[in-house]
C-alpha cells in the first residue's frame, strides 16, 4: 500500500522544501496534524536521497508508534541507538517520526544537533513539542515545516483530475476532507465517514485529552461543536463559557482557554487573530477558528 501512495501523492512543495534545507546545521521540525502525509513525506525523501548515491548505511529511520521501537520511548535509549549507528566518515541522515512519543526527546535531540556530520529530522503531531524546554534548548536551531492536508491542486493531482468536473471534484473535496488517503478508499460515505471518525477520535484522545490532562472529554467535544459550528465568525472565549454555562455546566474562562489552546497544538482548529490595522496590532479578542 505505501508503494501506491507514493506513486500518487508526491507533496512536491513540501519535498522541495525538505531538499532545500539539506545538510543545513539547523534541526528540521515537520508538524501537522495526525494523517497530513508526514511520514509519508519523510519516506519520499529518503527515496529522493538514495536517488543522489546516499548508502543505507547513512540513513537512520525511527517511527516511535510503531511496536518495534517501544523501547526507544525513553530518551536516554533513543540517544544511544541513533548514536551507535552513526557514521564518522560522511553524513549520516537521521529521521524520528513521532518524536512527541519520546518523553524528554528534546534532551536526545540537543544532544544529537552538536554531533558532526548529522543532518536530523523529526516529525510530531502536536504543537506541544515545540514549547517548553525543547524551544529553549534549540532557540533559533531549527527550521519549522508547518505540513497540511491536500490542497485541492493536490487532491486533483490524487485523484487524476480529469475523470471529474472541476466542481464536482471540488464538491467531493469538501464534503470529504482533504486527509491523503481518503481518495484511496470506496467511495461511500459511511466507509470514509469511519476512516475520518477514527482520526478525530485518535487526535481527541492522544493529542488533546491525554496530552493536556483533559479529563472531561463530554465538554472537550462541546467546545469542539461550538466551533466547528461558528466557522469563520468572531468568537470570544468568553462566548463559550457563557453558551456552556448557560446550558447549567459550570466552567471558567481559564478552563475554556486551556481547551482551546490544546485544540490548536493538535492542530484540529487554526486561529486568525484580529488584527488592528491603524495601530498595526494584534488584537486579543474575537479571534476566528478555521478546521
Amino acid at each position: 500500500m505505501k508503494t501506491q501512495e507514493r506513486s500518487l501523492v508526491q507533496r512536491k512543495e513540501y519535498l522541495h522544501e525538505l531538499i532545500s534545507w539539506r545538510e543545513k546545521h539547523l534541526i528540521k521540525v515537520i508538524t501537522g496534524v495526525r494523517r497530513c502525509g508526514k511520514s509519508t513525506l519523510l519516506d519520499l525523501y529518503i527515496d529522493y536521497l538514495k536517488q543522489q548515491g546516499v548508502q543505507d548505511r547513512q540513513i537512520i529511520s525511527i517511527n516511535l508508534e510503531k511496536i518495534e521501537y517501544e523501547d526507544l520511548l525513553d530518551y536516554h535509549a533513543l540517544y544511544r541507538h541513533i548514536k551507535n549507528l552513526l557514521q564518522s566518515d560522511i553524513y549520516t541522515y537521521v529521521f524520528i517520526d513521532e518524536i512527541q512519543q519520546c518523553k524528554g526527546f528534546e534532551k536526545a535531540v540537543d544532544s544529537l544537533f552538536i554531533k558532526d556530520n548529522v543532518d536530523l529530522y523529526i516529525t510530531g503531531s502536536n504543537a506541544y513539542m515545540l514549547s517548553g524546554e525543547l524551544a529553549t534548548l534549540l532557540s533559533g536551531r531549527y527550521v519549522e515545516i508547518q505540513m497540511l492536508p491536500l490542497s485541492f491542486s493536490e487532491y486533483l493531482d490524487f485523484t487524476h483530475a480529469g475523470k471529474d468536473t472541476p466542481m464536482t471534484s471540488f464538491t467531493r473535496y469538501l464534503a470529504y476532507g482533504s486527509f491523503p488517503y481518503v481518495p484511496m478508499l470506496s467511495q461511500q460515505d459511511s466507509v470514509i465517514r469511519t476512516y475520518i471518525e477514527g482520526i478525530y477520535t485518535t487526535i481527541l484522545i492522544k493529542d488533546v485529552a491525554k496530552r493536556k490532562a483533559i479529563t472531561d472529554v463530554a465538554l472537550l467535544e462541546r467546545i469542539i461543536k461550538f466551533l466547528g459550528s461558528s466557522i469563520g465568525s468572531p468568537i470570544s472565549t468568553k462566548k463559550i463559557c457563557d453558551t456552556i454555562i448557560s446550558s447549567g455546566r459550570k466552567i471558567s474562562v481559564n478552563t475554556v482557554d486551556t481547551y482551546l489552546q490544546a485544540l490548536l497544538d493538535s492542530y484540529i482548529f487554526y486561529k486568525v487573530d484580529r488584527y488592528d490595522i491603524k495601530g498595526r496590532n494584534f488584537l486579543k479578542t474575537l479571534g476566528k477558528y478555521y478546521i
